[in-house]
């Protein structure tokens, strides 16, 4: 009997851990500053998008044949 009230209280906070919300501040704090160049400041739900640089696109393009790799003039030797 013990093993199922805790076992249940157990759930009962792990299932209170997942509430989910509106995102604010605390109280007596506000957002961070805009940012250089932006003409006004993101909302909260704005900076959870992740930019395209965060989260690249996947590239799916098969290489379909081999191709002969050009002479690149910057690939130099260490020098020593």
């Amino acid at each position: 009997m013990m093993k199922r009230c805790v076992a249940l209280g157990l759930l009962l906070a792990l299932a209170a851990c997942g509430s989910q919300g509106v995102l604010k501040p605390k109280t007596g704090q506000s957002l961070p500053p805009k940012p250089v160049g932006s003409a006004t400041t993101p909302t909260a739900e704005q900076m959870m998008v992740p930019d395209d640089q965060a989260r690249p696109k996947r590239n799916d393009e098969l290489l379909l044949q081999s191709e002969k790799r050009r002479d690149d003039k910057f690939d130099l030797p260490p020098k020593g």
